[in-house]
């Protein structure tokens, strides 16, 4: 998929954890991993086992599209340059500007994470009650208050030097800005702290990978997957930076 400026999780815009029915949250799952984990690939396998998307990359794209409805505030905050030659966010040019300096990220973060937020919570109501969600959140973390509004967190992890290796070859990054970008991140530690389940995606195949989702759904999705989540021991070597 193309890749937006990798942000923190949307900041609270209407306290959506509140918003949240209880019996709702036992149906919605968290899914997160570092830029390069194969984290979109698993999302569409959990959607063909049954689960509802949604994608914060894909709203994020949304609203700075041509006419979407966070660029009056981008162009506002950070000039007119932040728009290219297709009237969408110069996602190049923010990123830039983003990881080069806090106080434009902070100024980023304001303008798009609340439209996230609130874009989300009505694709998850839109979903039913009866519906499993997957919120597929880049950044998930400890503090984000998207770990209050999910009942379970599946963590797509691999080593960063497969990471690496697969955002070059897909995006035609240099090395260097994959890194920044992964710096950005959360540590691989940090993110199975968060998890129920870790998939490993290193050395494995479409095949090997789909039957891990598959046996996690089922699992997941069991009558018994709403009693409260206990985290999976943390599978996978340790981090190598």
């Amino acid at each position: 998929m193309t890749d937006t400026p990798h942000l923190p999780s949307p900041a609270h815009a209407e306290d959506p954890v509140a918003l949240l029915d209880p019996a709702m949250r036992l149906r919605h799952i968290g899914l997160t991993g570092g830029i390069g984990s194969g984290k979109s690939t698993v999302a569409g396998m959990l959607v063909a086992c049954g689960a509802v998307l949604v994608d914060t990359d894909a709203i994020a794209r949304q609203l700075t599209a041509p006419g979407g409805r966070a660029l009056p505030a981008l162009i506002q905050a950070f000039g007119p340059d932040i728009v290219g030659a297709d009237r969408a966010l110069n996602r190049d040019r923010m990123r830039q500007l983003a990881f080069g300096d806090a106080q434009h990220k902070a100024l980023l973060e304001s303008i798009l994470h609340p439209m996230i937020g609130a874009e989300a919570q009505a694709q998850a109501h839109a979903a039913g009650p009866a519906a499993y969600v997957v919120f597929d959140v880049p950044l998930l973390s400890a503090s984000s208050h998207w770990r209050a509004r999910v009942h379970r967190v599946l963590v797509v992890d691999c080593s960063e030097a497969t990471q690496r290796a697969r955002v070059v070859a897909r995006n035609g990054w240099p090395p260097e800005v994959v890194d920044k970008v992964m710096a950005q991140q959360a540590s691989r530690t940090q993110r199975r702290r968060l998890a129920d389940a870790v998939i490993y995606n290193d050395g494995l195949g479409l095949t090997q990978l789909r039957a891990e989702v598959q046996a996690l759904w089922a699992d997941w999705t069991h009558p018994r997957a709403t009693q409260p989540a206990h985290p999976a021991p943390q599978a996978g070597p340790e981090d190598t930076a």
